[in-house]
């Protein structure tokens, strides 16, 4: 599942590239936002298609050496533990996998494609996980499935390769790899060896089923852009000493983003809004601003609080009190 601080990012980098041009449409901007977060699945359908490549160059080297002119005793009878690991079976079976990579198009069925997981298994094929579990004559699921793993964070999630194409093809995929990556990895861990008994082997479901995720993203970035001239005006009175036109226009789009949210959403605790901003601000601000972003959201919340402007109901109401010096 997309967490919230994910669906954050997607809006900040949403309201960046709206505020950056004049005259913004704001119902192409909420679409767009929308298919870039429906394309992070498209990453993730990519990540899980991978397995399947790995393996049929594996297969594929199998057969050559069986066919060599003069094949060794090893080529005739070649230890097939990697391709026929239970775990790559269950991926190339699974029928929302085959579905989704149809309806979305996405495959590795060209040429120069295949040549990076010829790669892929190239390095893997060296690596110290690869080598025992050739060899540790066990043949079990929970094997497989531990070494469906390593490989895939070792050899898979960071193949240079790989990420080069993913950055190719969507620039804004580098700040999703991670996130998908661990979302590879918790499938891999949710599959069963006899499903027929348990529940059956499938996809991560990437929203709870009244798609509250989506409805919390489109809310946040339609506000975030009602409130934004409001909300610098604030900013620009607590910030003493510094003029807006002085701070990044990332800083200021996030400094809003907060204080919308902790007036416009009051399910959403204080603390947690705070916390998660200054997170994101971590990586999309510098040190300093870090540090200045910090200092006028505890201002806001303060000022908010006292005109009765920031009022919490149900889970908003946990942990209202706030350590604020992260």
């Amino acid at each position: 599942m997309i967490n919230r601080r994910h669906l954050r990012i997607k809006v900040l980098q949403a309201l960046y590239a709206f505020f950056q041009e004049e005259n913004s449409d704001f119902v192409k901007a909420e679409k767009q936002l929308l298919a870039n977060v429906e394309r992070i699945i498209d990453l993730y359908i990519y990540l899980m298609l991978s397995f399947n490549e790995v393996k049929l160059f594996a297969e594929a080297r199998i057969e050559e050496s069986r066919n060599k002119l003069r094949p060794t005793p090893e080529d005739l009878n070649p230890n097939r533990k990697f391709v026929d690991n239970r775990i790559f079976a269950i991926i190339d079976e699974l029928p929302d996998l085959r579905r989704e990579s149809e309806k979305r198009k996405i495959n590795w069925n060209t040429d120069v494609k295949r040549e990076i997981f010829r790669k892929i298994f190239l390095a893997g094929r060296e690596s110290e996980s690869y080598t025992l579990f050739m060899n540790n004559g066990e043949d079990s699921f929970e094997d497989d499935k531990a070494f469906a793993v390593a490989f895939f964070k070792e050899a898979i999630a960071n193949s240079s390769h790989l990420l080069t194409f993913f950055e190719e093809e969507n620039i804004n995929w580098i700040d999703d790899i991670d996130l998908m990556c661990a979302m590879v990895i918790k499938t891999i861990k949710t599959f069963k060896e006899n499903p027929e008994t348990e529940a059956p082997n499938a996809l991560l479901s990437f929203y709870t089923e009244d798609k509250e995720e989506i409805e919390f993203m489109k809310s946040l970035f339609r506000k975030s852009i009602t409130d934004y001239d409001n909300n610098l005006i604030l900013i620009d009175d607590l910030a003493k000493n510094w003029e807006l036109d002085r701070i990044a226009k990332m800083d200021l789009i996030l400094m809003s983003m907060a204080i919308t949210e902790m007036m416009a959403f009051p399910t959403i605790p204080v603390n947690v809004s705070l916390n998660e901003y200054i997170e994101i601000s971590k990586y999309y601000s510098t040190p300093k601003s870090n540090t200045f972003i910090n200092g006028i959201l505890d201002k806001a919340i303060a000022q908010l609080m006292q005109e009765g402007k920031i009022n919490k109901e149900g889970r908003g109401l946990v942990n209202t009190k706030m350590n604020i010096s992260n």
